[in-house]
């Protein structure tokens, strides 16, 4: 067994190696595709590296019009609509989960109807929201972005920190309210740091799923407000397709939900597998 343990290993290490970059192969692909010419994009055969590596792309995809596709306003307009739909859905979402998780309110059947609601199709919605929030005269506006996006993660944040408050254990919230806390004041000062990895993991969930959402982003802006999903499909032209630019704004798009996994790994992980075992 000793002498097979090395080459298992190195068997183990080439077959993640090999699994790795064929799933990473069509970011590496849109990485390198940012920084080629419109000639290299539709060479035959095919260029992998750039003859010449330059920032052409990037600068199209984040200028302003009429010199640019107007991607700066982008990344500002999802960063608002993302960070704003994410805390206000951890931020209720919290509460609501207390509410269920310790005095079980509405019952077990007001809980799956919470849950039923995100098994609801976002586009069997559409026309309604849409026509509401003409009414209201939000369309066009972070508002509505934000409302809209926020009534489809509020479900996912609930029962998601449901779990987590109800593994946490309730005596040290009951110790807090015989020694003169209020309920809010055992829920802000026991509860939420108990429950810090569930609060990260809902953030950064609600995060990721506003900030690749697109059907609302879409029937719900016009000028004033346009979030990076939609300004990647306007690259496509109607005789000309920007596959440059489109791939910078691409490499662009996928940094943020990089950046705040790795920072947060370590919340993430603590928080995934929380609950896991039993006691």
């Amino acid at each position: 067994m000793r002498r097979t343990r090395p080459a298992v290993r190195v068997m183990a290490g080439i077959i993640l190696a090999a699994a790795l970059v064929f799933f990473l192969f069509p970011v590496i692909w849109m990485f390198l595709t940012s920084f080629k010419t419109q000639a290299e994009v539709f060479a035959s055969p095919p260029v992998f590296i750039p003859g010449q590596w330059n920032l052409n792309n990037y600068a199209g995809a984040l200028l302003p019009p009429p010199n640019g596709s107007g991607g700066w306003a982008g990344i500002r307009d999802s960063l608002i609509v993302s960070l704003s739909t994410a805390v206000v859905s951890v931020a209720v979402g919290a509460l609501a989960a207390y509410s269920l998780a310790r005095y079980r309110v509405g019952g077990q059947q007001f809980s799956f109807w919470i849950l039923s609601t995100r098994m609801f199709p976002p586009v069997a919605s559409a026309l309604p929201l849409f026509l509401i929030f003409k009414e209201l005269k939000l369309l066009d506006t972070y508002e509505a972005l934000i409302i809209a996006n926020t009534i489809f993660n509020l479900p996912f944040a609930i029962w998601l920190l449901k779990g987590f408050i109800e593994d946490s254990p309730a005596e040290l919230e009951e110790a807090a309210l015989i020694d003169g806390s209020s309920i809010f004041g055992a829920f802000w000062r026991i509860t939420l740091p108990l429950i810090t990895p569930g609060l990260v993991v809902a953030l950064l969930f609600s995060f990721i799923f506003t900030w690749n959402e697109f059907m609302f982003a879409l029937l719900l802006t016009r000028k004033a407000v346009r979030p990076l999903t939609v300004i990647i499909p306007s690259l496509v032209g109607g005789h000309e397709i920007l596959w440059g630019q489109i791939a910078a704004a691409g490499v662009i798009a996928i940094i943020p939900g990089t950046l705040l996994a790795l920072f947060l790994q370590r919340y993430i992980v603590r928080g995934l597998t929380m609950g896991a075992l039993k006691s």
